[in-house]
């Protein structure tokens, strides 16, 4: 069997009292037949449209030889380098997929300007570049889309040549691309974004980077008997109940990546699992953590620990005497595995796990500040070159940064969370992801970190319509080199700023404490901004 589960604690307690009814209901065999009514009238029409990754395995097949045929004639031609502009679910799986496998592909889900420059020069001559949206309509991958078009032209390389566009049918980008002669892979536009790793999103880019993409299909595909069936044994409703069922719930999930030969599958669950429950108050808050979970984890009643390991026992589901849940499989079936249990753990926390309705809140305030594009707000203050802004119960109560980072601290309540956001080139910057342990040991709670904007397109969603017990710590950074954007009014160091902002002002219109800390010079400024987390 390619998937093991082992539950122990109050993760077995929920499996024991939630799985039967769930069986009864017939809620395993329901999914694999899509049926649109499990989750309530009020998800039937969005459910009804977004069900067809179910059946992704089948769909999937006959793109595999289409894929690696435009593989061996891009390597034919001399491309070598493969990039990837996609946001949220079209860059996460790809990520996970080729890492786990050890293919190279760069994964540009940025607009930080000077991510986005080094990627421009890295390797340009043998580049193709893979487009992936499934609106069509992403600011990030358009303004990607577009600054390669113009690299390429500059560089004497016909756009049409290298770049592979994977979006849904009938798109503008679809429409567009097809008129520009780029190469066009529809995906399945049953399938949503966070739950298409195992349609073309995933599998587009990760096929042209090298990755054996029909094994990675048999993989799920050994699971899937499995997963379709209603008994007690079924993995996706063990693990959807093991994590949506406690009582009370804990609805914090420390994801361990203990000795699993799968290279950064947390990342992937976190949108997974925080896009689709976290709304209407309610959700599970995925907390990406390193190898061996730290005490603070196991200490706190509302944190639930899964472990993702290589050995989780012989049988598909058994009980432990460990106060956490472990999984263990091939990457394909612990992919399709998730998505069952998060399909179950809508049902089980009563919402709809296919929508995101407060993800478009951000997006929409960044569109007006790029319309309008005001003058920053002033700084409350400015301290050896980091200016310090917030929300006026962060920020009146502050004098320095030290006292700052104090005071957003002491805004956590008893069941809170510290959500970290770095808009920064995390290629240039990837200590700032440090920060995470510094504060979690600081402040007794789980921490969150993210890059932006990707995690916009991935815990965003929970951070709005989620439990209101979040605080929020913003870290921006003013562009050292500015980067156009071709055939647009705005720069990407403008883009990534009005998303910063208007999340921002977003998370403060919910009623979320914000402090946002901007760097002038983020060589100098780290040092002193880690110094004064301590």
């Amino acid at each position: 069997m390619s998937f093991r589960i082992a539950v122990g604690g109050a993760a077995a307690d929920a499996v024991r009292r939630s799985v039967p009814q769930l069986v009864a209901d017939l809620v395993a065999s329901g999914i694999t037949a899509q049926d649109a009514s499990l989750w309530g009238p009020g998800a039937e029409e969005e459910s009804s449209k977004r069900l067809g990754w179910t059946q992704a395995v089948a769909v999937s097949r006959p793109l595999v030889a289409e894929i690696e045929a435009l593989r061996d004639r891009l390597r034919a031609e001399g491309v070598r380098h493969i990039v990837l502009a996609g946001m949220g679910g079209s860059s996460l799986a790809p990520e996970v997929i080729t890492r786990t496998a050890g293919v190279a592909l760069t994964v540009l889900d940025s607009t930080e300007p000077g991510q986005v420059r080094a990627a421009l020069a890295d390797r340009l001559a043998e580049t193709a570049l893979v487009v992936s949206s499934k609106s069509g309509s992403t600011v990030e991958t358009d303004s990607q889309r577009r600054v390669y078009e113009q690299a390429f032209r500059d560089a004497g390389i016909d756009p049409a040549a290298r770049i592979v566009v994977v979006t849904d049918p009938g798109s503008p980008l679809d429409q567009a691309a097809r008129a520009a002669g780029y190469r066009v892979f529809n995906a399945d536009p049953q399938v949503g974004g966070r739950y298409s790793a195992l349609t073309a999103f995933g599998l587009v880019p990760s096929g042209l980077a090298g990755v054996d993409i029909d094994g990675l299909l048999d993989e799920a595909e050994s699971i899937e008997l499995a997963l379709a069936v209603d008994t007690p044994q079924n993995p996706g409703l063990v693990l959807g109940a093991a994590i949506a069922a406690t009582s009370p719930l804990r609805d914090k999930l420390a994801i361990v990546a203990d000795g699993t030969h799968i290279v950064g599958f947390a990342d992937w669950a976190e949108q997974l699992i925080a896009e689709s429950t976290g709304k209407e108050g309610t959700g599970i808050l995925p907390v990406v953590l390193g190898t061996g979970a730290p005490e603070l984890a196991g200490d706190l009643p509302d944190v639930q620990v899964v472990r993702l390991v290589d050995d989780a026992g012989d049988e598909i589901f058994a009980d432990d005497d460990t106060d956490e849940i472990r999984v263990s499989g091939t990457l394909g079936a612990q992919l399709l595995v998730w998505e069952y249990a998060t399909a179950v753990a809508g049902r089980l926390l009563g919402i709809n796990p296919f929508d995101q309705p407060d993800v478009e809140s951000a997006k929409i305030a960044a569109r007006g500040l790029l319309d309008a594009r005001p003058e920053p707000a002033p700084a409350a203050f400015v301290a050896d070159g980091i200016e310090v802004r917030g929300t006026p119960e962060v920020i009146g109560a502050s004098s320095d940064l030290v006292s700052a980072i104090d005071v957003l601290l002491e805004e956590l309540p008893e069941n809170g969370y510290l959500s970290v956001q770095a808009y920064v080139d995390r290629v240039a910057h990837p200590e700032l992801a440090g920060l995470r342990d510094r504060l979690a040991a600081r402040a007794g709670r789980p921490v969150t970190f993210g890059w932006g904007p990707r995690f916009l397109h991935s815990t965003g969603q929970f951070h709005k319509g989620g439990p209101a017990v979040g605080v929020f710590l913003q870290i921006t950074e003013v562009p050292g080199d500015d980067l156009e954007i071709p055939e647009r009014p705005f720069t990407f160091g403008q883009l990534i700023a009005a998303q910063a902002s208007g999340d921002a002002s977003v998370l403060a219109e919910h009623g979320r404490p914000v402090l946002t800390l901007t760097l002038t010079d983020p060589a100098s400024n780290i040092p002193t901004l880690v110094d004064a987390v301590g």
